[in-house]
């Protein structure tokens, strides 16, 4: 008894099933898990739940007892291993696992990159073939029966966890989209809806979540793409159904401290980056410099103190349409601590000239907007931004965590009365990453104020709270919608872009981005961090003080902003616009020439 008390494991389970009270749910998570000791992660949306926990096997087991108590959770899969107890600090951060976040999302699984775009229903996702009927399928197949129908393997995973693991059988086609992101995979099936069209698509992913949304959308395509089934439990339910990985080789991929489990057959799938040596050990959390995507580097070429590397697909990107084999680019010194000189590509070696087809891929940049606005209002106002870097960038725009109340300045008409009119319901929700340390729990236009006091320019400086939660946030978009290149802030956004890259230097030892971009932003004054400067390249856009002035944020403020990073990769622009990013000549030119650097 004493030794089961003390044993470890992870928990992962999802379902999809309406939600009638998101309250009540994150209220029960929230109330459950810290007194049964659990870490890790609880995403609730509106349409379910997708957990993964770790801590004691008792504990674990009396959480999945309890949510059977609950009618919602009828016929949901709960995955329960048992595990080593996690003790490397960095990857234990990195996962997730160094405390509890619960968080309520507009999906599950982010499908699409874009937000305004509807993901499928998955009420009519593939049917489920548990892992000896799956099994049965390949194993029929690869014996030459299947009924003469053409079987067709998709692995719905991203590119670096298929490196280590893979369902191998002959005479079946495996589709490997080759994906840095899930959301990515709907461009993929649309560009290659010809390898699917009339042909049974049975579907894997870890532990089958992503299967339900993707195989939801192949079957909006019509009727010659009706025949789409999915592994049920995903390959974590096949490995414990096959010990010996059956058809499948290599290890499984998870997205937990343990980072990959194996089967009894000690095939390795993966190979390292630059050497090529069988190697599928990602606990060194290797990184490509260019896209932030995982990286296999055996240990034997990381001695050699190599610290930038490049994955395959962003070398595959830079061959073009070359047949020319090049030499995967490995430099010496950090790309975040070199001046903007040092960091730019050569021309013999990546050249934009017009006499070179060469398809570049475009950066993406994640986007935050200013206290008291919205993603899709800053989407709107930086529309002539976008249009202009649209050869060179794709921005991508999130609302932040903290929902604002309402605050309403009444016309003359209605305060005609004591009792205003509320604010029309086509009101936009606004949001915020750090909040007023006076701020309280009420929020949308159901708890509107109606206020006619002045605006006060120094408000910034009392936007203290809320960090912790807009840090875990950002930490959840950069593993759902990411990787991305830069990271652009404007206003709070900016002070925002310097508290979350100087926290992920501090924990990782890296920014997490290859630059930032800052417009009009300011210094949020928050305890536990330390003045070494985030060794980061980053463009500093402000008001010079003259002509329409800031009247939000004093330019002495954005200097100190500047401050915080490395003054040898810093570039500054000042203009006589007031609170805006501007985008006319000679300050839009001034921008391109920076994120060039990086193309």
């Amino acid at each position: 008894m004493e030794a089961k008390e003390q044993a470890y494991g992870v928990l992962l389970y999802y379902k999809y099933a309406k939600i009638p009270d998101v309250k009540s749910i994150v209220d029960f998570y929230d109330s459950n898990c810290p007194s049964l000791g659990l870490v890790g992660r609880v995403r609730i949306a509106p349409d379910g739940v997708n957990v993964t926990v770790g801590g004691k096997m008792e504990s674990l087991e009396k959480h999945v007892e309890e949510m059977k108590l609950n009618p919602l959770f009828d016929g949901t899969d709960f995955k329960l291993a048992s595990c080593d107890q996690p003790t490397n600090d960095k990857i234990i951060r990195e996962c997730g696992f160094d405390s509890l976040s619960i968080r309520v999302v507009k999906e599950l699984v982010t499908f699409r990159s874009n937000p305004l775009a509807r993901s499928p229903d998955v009420s009519n996702a593939g049917g489920h073939l548990s892992a000896t009927e799956f099994h049965s399928v390949l194993h029929d197949v690869m014996n030459g029966g299947g009924n003469g129908e053409e079987i067709v393997l998709l692995d719905a995973r991203n590119v670096y966890e298929t490196r280590i693991g893979k369902f191998e059988v002959p005479n079946v086609e495996t589709l490997d989209p080759e994906t840095r992101q899930y959301s990515d995979l709907p461009s993929w099936i649309d560009n290659h809806s010809d390898q699917l069209q009339g042909k049974s698509i049975l579907m894997y992913c870890t532990g089958g979540i992503r299967c339900e949304m993707a195989s939801a959308y192949i079957r909006t395509k019509g009727a010659d793409f009706k025949n789409v089934f999915q592994l049920y439990g995903g390959i974590q339910r096949y490995l414990e159904e096959y010990p010996d990985g059956g058809f499948f080789k290599g290890k499984n991929f998870v997205f937990d401290h343990r980072i990959s489990v194996g089967s009894s057959d000690d095939k390795v799938v993966g190979s390292c980056l630059l050497c090529g040596s069988s190697f599928d050990d990602y606990s060194s959390r290797n990184r490509c410099s260019f896209c932030r995507m995982l990286v296999l580097v055996c240990s034997e070429c990381e001695g050699r103190g190599a610290k930038e590397y490049k994955c395959d697909l962003c070398q595959k990107i830079e061959k073009g349409s070359s047949t020319e084999e090049l030499p995967v680019e490995v430099m010496s010194d950090s790309l975040e601590t070199q001046s903007m000189d040092q960091i730019k590509p050569s021309t013999d070696e990546f050249s934009l000239t017009n006499e070179t087809n060469f398809p570049f891929r475009k950066l993406r940049i994640l986007c935050l907007h200013g206290f008291r606005q919205n993603g899709s209002g800053f989407k709107g106002r930086t529309a002539s931004l976008a249009k202009k870097l649209k050869n060179l960038a794709e921005l991508i725009f999130i609302d932040a965590p903290h929902e604002l109340p309402f605050i309403y300045v009444p016309n003359e008409i209605s305060t005609s009365n004591l009792n205003p009119c509320a604010p029309n319901q086509l009101s936009k929700r606004k949001f915020a990453w750090l909040i007023p340390s006076r701020s309280n729990d009420l929020c949308g236009l159901d708890n509107w104020i109606a206020t006619d006091v002045p605006f006060d320019p120094l408000q910034y400086m009392d936007q203290t709270e809320g960090f912790n939660e807009s840090c875990s946030y950002l930490d959840e978009t950069v593993m759902q919608i990411g990787p991305f290149d830069g990271i652009l802030g404007f206003s709070q956004g900016a002070a925002m872009v310097a508290l979350y890259c100087k926290h992920k230097q501090i924990s990782n030892g890296l920014s997490g981005f290859r630059f930032g971009m800052l417009f009009s932003g300011y210094q949020a004054s928050l305890p536990g961090f330390d003045e070494d400067p985030i060794r980061m390249p980053s463009l500093h856009c402000f008001g010079n003080g003259n002509g329409q002035k800031d009247r939000q944020i004093d330019r002495s403020q954005s200097i100190a902003l500047r401050a915080m990073f490395n003054q040898g990769s810093c570039i500054t622009i000042e203009h006589n616009m007031g609170h805006i990013i501007p985008t006319r000549s000679p300050y839009i030119d001034q921008i391109k020439d920076f994120l060039s650097q990086f193309t």
